[in-house]
């Protein structure tokens, strides 16, 4: 990713105008851009202050589709940043649908997996799943250590999540 301080206030300035339209738009160009630092957390803040569905659209589309492997810090970042389960839900659900190696970040998705609300934790469910088939024994172990850690509260649909992912890193 560059730096551009140019590019960044131009973006943001771009996302704070009244046009669901434009905002849109300059989105969907941001995808042919090279990416640069800041891009990510400006649209998380869009998607996160948004209600319109073209903008959330857009923003989950640019997301769906990042390509450079630096930009998974600062995704990470903003996952734990956010409370708000819509704008968590989107960012997990990017991780995995990317593409990108998130392998590195996964005791935070862990974690989070164990905090957050049953739709944010299924795309916990899956992007643990889809990354750890490769990994030793003993850090899967070190993931169900943490996940078991913060489970002892939630909802039963929540603790049966809890038990298929425990059976899917213990296998």
């Amino acid at each position: 990713m560059i730096r551009s301080a140019k590019k960044l206030e131009q973006l943001s300035a771009l996302l704070e105008r009244n046009d669901n339209l434009v905002i849109s738009e300059a989105v969907r160009l941001l995808r042919d851009e090279q990416p640069f630092e800041g891009a990510i957390r400006l649209l998380a803040a869009l998607y996160n202050r948004t209600e319109d569905h073209s903008v959330r659209k857009a923003v989950e589309e640019f997301m769906n589709d990042l390509k450079d492997q630096s930009a998974c810090s600062e995704v990470i970042a903003e996952i734990t940043k956010y409370q708000e389960p819509k704008t968590l839900s989107m960012l997990v659900a990017s991780c995995w649908q990317s593409g990108l190696d998130y392998s590195e970040f996964l005791p935070e998705i862990a974690g989070l997996f164990s905090e957050c609300d049953y739709l944010t934790a299924i795309e916990c469910f899956t992007l643990i799943e889809e990354t750890t088939f490769h990994f030793p024994t003993e850090r899967k172990n070190e993931l169900i250590e943490i996940i078991r850690k913060g489970s002892s509260t939630g909802s039963d649909e929540k603790k049966k999540l809890l038990q298929e992912l425990v059976k899917v890193l213990g296998e």
